[in-house]
């Protein structure tokens, strides 16, 4: 027998799995291609050498107004040498050798949907300097997706998604958004107009791409960058660039396993980001799987991605396993069958997922029989005056986040012939999301067999959510 730790709680779970199961570890098992050790000079000559664009010095002078979109703490890295640490400052010496004043600068954090960032958060983000030289003044913001003051209505796109977006970004000279080519189930990578269709705008124009009929689609599970929630992406940035009159200045790196830069690019997005995706290719599709597996094995931290509670809440809970079956659907038999530890010991987090409890019990009642059914909430719960206030005042999370994440937890369904959660201490909160429940990941598996056999290929996958995961696909 094999024994393999997963990720459980704020610890590890062991299990004994049979000696032919197969493991995978993002950055172990496949190396990533090499990392850029001093990522500084390769991101100047991007930002000097933009592609299909001026390069900032033509874009910019005295009086412009200037606005730096930054995504928050769920992705990037806090290394002193990280892609946001080390292009923000790039653009403003650039800005400011052009003319442009310290004053009309502004930096916003693109957390769309997700709770705002904290002062040391952002100060974490952004480096002490760039951190003192903004923070201070009230140049350093959050995007606030409820603020009607800070919004403008650009009508609809190609698609029909309703596009509301950051004025403060709509209305400057030049919108610069640095971002992160990086593995994501939603659509391929995060990064292009990704970043802008999803962190500076309105939780209508995310209901336009987060939704079951979009998610559902064939063209979604397994991932790729040719889905309709990419196209969409795409579209509403586009549309923005139009009604602004300008196209944004968009500076991604290509990141590994690690946060570290594989390499950069800067530019239009619209030529960039396909440039930017070929890098990427390399470290996230990765054709590994020599047979079709039948189980999948996992463990699931408290804390991770979406912040404390992310492997506790059942509906986020459920939102990870999908988002590894999305990534790896392709080495995956038809029948297959999730076993995942998790803690599942009611921990909300209601401070900072203030809406998800109340969704959570909407869905055990009122002819609520999959999770797409609950949907029709969403824009009730979205007009919540105490849920919007604690994601303006209070570091929640929007409520419509708990809807966007539902459309993904559905996929489990859609594409498992059962889910297990394992070390449950309060297993009613996982049965109440249709998964089955099991004290250890040998009473699991032996119980899976009804699904798979007694002779299942099985995948383990740990550290699958503490490291920036991979898109598995077969070796042919």
């Amino acid at each position: 027998m094999k024994k393999i730790a997963f990720e459980y709680g704020h610890g590890l779970m062991e299990a004994n799995l049979p000696d032919n199961t197969d493991v995978f570890i993002p950055g172990e098992t496949v190396p990533d291609p090499p990392y850029l050790e001093d990522p500084v000079a390769p991101t100047r000559e991007a930002i000097l050498n933009p592609i299909g664009m001026p390069p900032i010095a033509e874009l910019v002078k005295k009086g412009s107004k200037v606005t730096i979109i930054f995504p928050d703490r769920v992705k990037g890295g806090f290394q002193d040498n990280a892609h946001r640490k080390v292009s923000i400052p790039i653009v403003l010496e650039e800005c400011l050798k052009a003319g442009v004043e310290k004053k009309d600068i502004k930096l916003i954090c693109s957390n769309g949907l997700h709770r705002k960032n904290t002062k040391e958060e952002i100060k974490a983000i952004l480096g002490d300097k760039v951190f003192n030289d903004f923070w201070w003044t009230n140049q350093i913001t959050n995007h606030d997706s409820e603020d009607w003051d800070n919004l403008v209505d650009l009508g609809r796109d190609e698609y029909g998604s309703h596009v509301i977006m950051n004025k403060d970004v709509f209305e400057s000279d030049l919108a610069v958004q640095i971002g992160h080519t990086l593995g994501n189930p939603y659509g391929g990578y995060s990064g292009g107009y990704k970043h802008c269709a999803t962190g500076i705008t309105h939780w209508k124009c995310i209901g336009a791409h987060h939704v079951p009929h979009v998610m559902h689609r064939d063209d979604f599970t397994p991932v790729n960058n040719h889905s309709l929630m990419r196209k969409k992406f795409d579209a509403i940035g586009q549309h923005m660039e139009k009604c602004m009159g300008r196209k944004f200045f968009t500076i991604d790196g290509v990141l590994d396993t690690y946060a570290r830069q594989i390499a950069v690019f800067a530019g239009y997005a619209k030529e960039m980001q396909a440039k930017s995706w070929e890098i990427a290719d390399q470290r996230t599709y990765i054709p590994w799987a020599e047979k079709k597996y039948d189980v999948m094995v996992f463990g699931m931290p408290q804390f991770f991605h979406y912040g404390n509670g992310h492997g506790t809440n059942p509906i986020l809970m459920l939102q990870a396993i999908s988002a590894n079956i999305i990534r790896h659907r392709r080495i995956m038999n038809d029948n297959c069958v999730v076993i995942c530890a998790s803690m599942c010991n009611g921990y909300f987090h209601d401070e900072e997922f203030p809406s998800y409890r109340e969704v959570y019990e909407l869905f055990q009642k009122d002819y609520h029989n999959t999770l797409p059914d609950v949907e029709k909430f969403g824009e009730y719960l979205s007009h919540n005056q105490t849920y919007i206030d604690k994601y303006r005042y209070s570091y929640g999370y929007h409520p419509y986040h708990a809807f966007s994440m539902i459309s993904c937890g559905h996929i489990a369904e859609m594409h498992c012939s059962a889910v297990y959660i394992v070390g449950a201490q309060e297993p009613g909160y996982a049965r109440g999301m249709g998964m089955k429940t099991r004290a250890t990941f040998e009473e699991a598996l032996k119980d899976a067999e009804k699904y798979v056999g007694k002779n299942a290929n099985i995948l383990a996958l740990p550290k699958t959510f503490k490291t920036a995961g991979v898109h598995l696909m077969m070796k042919d």
